[in-house]
């Protein structure tokens, strides 16, 4: 990578990312008519763009992160990023599909407890998952806990009542409070800038949260509009809704669950809780740009390289 496309690089993603900073109102005005209708085509553009899912059997939420536009036009490169929900499950097709992908890393964002109950990750020969957990606040275990116990008024005093969102608000709170979380994110980015890094996936339980935090960090640290970055945060609820609404018909069907929809809040991305976290990296960073340099420890030329590796 020369130094030269690194400079043009940091230029260019400063002034993105100045622009994707910008209050609504300021970004949206335009110089002229010819700016206008360029900054229209590219909406229409971002709407019409696919979300790449990765069809498993065994995984209902693994996609690849390329093919977004940017600010500037320029497009996420494809075949580089995947994320995922969890990979335990997979099936003999499933490992084939992967293997199909090249991945050089896999990146679990669990904790030590989700992988003893829902088991490893199962990857291609010769690929092994790098352990790098970032806090849930404890809400696997209170979340088994609710369910063991069978008891409905326990478990309705654990999840009822709008406390399921509030926990859900405070783990997305944590994604920028906590210096342990935030250096998971940040050494996750510092690999996918590496020039040397092949294709890398990285993945949580369900695929959603923490999952769903880092590909927003990403996409935005690319200079991804914003609107489209949530839109790509929230697009796990279509993937899985159909396999989270088995898990709660067959949860009450077998009498652990009375109310399984008491769980809905904690199966579903909602703008929400991506407020939650964007709401506290304003007051603690002053906006994202703040959050990826003092918050996550990246530079310039970290973020430059991200984008001459990521975006063409």
């Amino acid at each position: 990578m020369s130094r030269a496309r690194i400079r043009l690089a940091t230029a260019v993603l400063a002034a993105a990312l100045a622009v994707a900073t910008l209050p609504v109102a300021a970004s949206a005005a335009p110089a002229n008519s010819a700016t206008s209708a360029s900054t229209s085509a590219r909406h229409h553009q971002q709407l019409s763009e696919t979300i790449r899912q990765i069809p498993l059997e065994g995984a209902v939420n693994v996609r690849d992160l390329g093919g977004y536009r940017t600010w500037s036009g320029s497009q996420v490169r494809q075949g580089l990023v995947y994320r995922s929900d969890a990979l335990g499950k997979l099936t003999a097709a499933d490992i084939t599909t992967l293997s199909g992908l090249g991945l050089t890393k896999a990146v679990d964002f669990r904790i030590p407890m989700e992988v003893q109950y829902d088991g490893a990750d199962k990857l291609p020969a010769g690929l092994s998952s790098t352990a790098r957990p970032v806090s849930d606040l404890g809400l696997y275990g209170t979340l088994v806990g609710a369910i063991a116990s069978g008891d409905p008024v326990k478990q309705e005093q654990m999840l009822g009542g709008g406390r399921a969102e509030a926990y859900m608000r405070d783990i997305y709170r944590t994604f920028v409070t906590s210096p342990e979380n935030r250096a998971q994110f940040a050494t996750t980015l510092r690999e996918i800038a590496d020039g040397k890094q092949g294709p890398l996936l990285f993945h949580c339980t369900s695929g959603k949260d923490r999952t769903g935090w880092m590909s927003y960090v990403l996409l935005r640290a690319l200079a991804v509009p914003q609107d489209t970055a949530e839109r790509d945060y929230l697009a796990s609820n279509t993937f899985r809704g159909a396999y989270d609404a088995q898990l709660r018909a067959a949860l009450k069907q077998s009498g652990r669950m009375q109310n399984p929809d008491l769980l809905i809040p904690l199966q579903e991305v909602r703008q929400d809780y991506l407020d939650a976290a964007t709401t506290r990296m304003e007051a603690d960073f002053g906006g994202f740009y703040g959050y990826l340099t003092e918050g996550l420890g990246l530079d310039l030329n970290t973020l430059a390289k991200l984008q001459v590796k990521m975006v063409r």
